[in-house]
């Protein structure tokens, strides 16, 4: 059992412990859900844009190691297709590293406003070169030289050192397209489970998870709150 930490204040203690929202929102039952979860996760995104909430496409992506160790990190999911979701990174970055040895991750959104979740769990495959391509071309300049300048989660002895990269990028770049490098890209996130979380009062939550099964097809469950 941990010891009680003498760095936390009492009042902030009574905050964390006595703090209760209550979530007072519209039922989310199995008559409103649409049959594909990737259609109800557009239409659940869609009004989490049209509410004006910050960063609606930012998600917790969680992956493990070949050893089980986990990791987490919020990245901005960047398209979403009939096979699932997308975002981008460095090949050669711990998530990475993470999908090379594992490649099975969990991504949650968590819509504070809106009192939503969606979790989506599954395999984790690289997008073709092409879509890769695309999204790094639409990109602003000075992230592309960016993404040329971060060896992403490498050690640095300062952020000297990581300006000093960067300038002499935008020196070797200047007047030039800048291409994508050969170890940034991007992954598509393949659900095998969708969880659709839709808070209610006194904790009684409405949890409607889709999970596909040996055919292909979407079965869909209530979960316990």
């Amino acid at each position: 059992m941990l010891k009680e930490s003498s760095k936390v204040k009492e009042e902030t203690k009574d905050f964390i412990q006595n703090t209760r929202w209550q979530f007072m929102n519209a039922p989310f039952t199995e008559n409103d859900v649409l049959d594909n979860p990737i259609d109800q996760f557009s239409a659940w995104f869609e009004n989490a844009i049209k509410s004006g909430i910050k960063d609606p496409f930012a998600l917790t992506l969680a992956t493990a190691n070949k050893k089980g160790m986990p990791s987490a990190r919020v990245v901005y999911m960047r398209d979403v297709t009939e096979s699932g979701l997308v975002f981008f990174t460095n090949y050669a970055s711990h998530k990475g590293n993470d999908l090379l040895e594992n490649p099975y991750a969990s991504a949650n959104f968590y819509w504070e406003d809106l009192s939503r979740q969606v979790r989506f769990t599954g395999r984790v495959e690289k997008v073709d070169s092409g879509e890769s391509d695309d999204y790094f071309n639409s990109r602003p300049r000075e992230s592309q030289i960016g993404a040329w300048a971060s060896h992403q989660s490498s050690k640095l002895d300062g952020r000297e050192e990581l300006i000093s990269k960067l300038d002499k990028l935008i020196e070797k770049f200047e007047g030039k397209e800048v291409p994508r490098p050969d170890f940034w890209g991007g992954y598509v996130i393949i659900p095998t489970t969708v969880e659709f979380w839709q808070g209610r009062e006194s904790r009684l939550h409405d949890r409607i998870q889709y999970e596909r099964n040996e055919n292909g097809n979407w079965a869909l469950s209530r979960l316990s709150p």
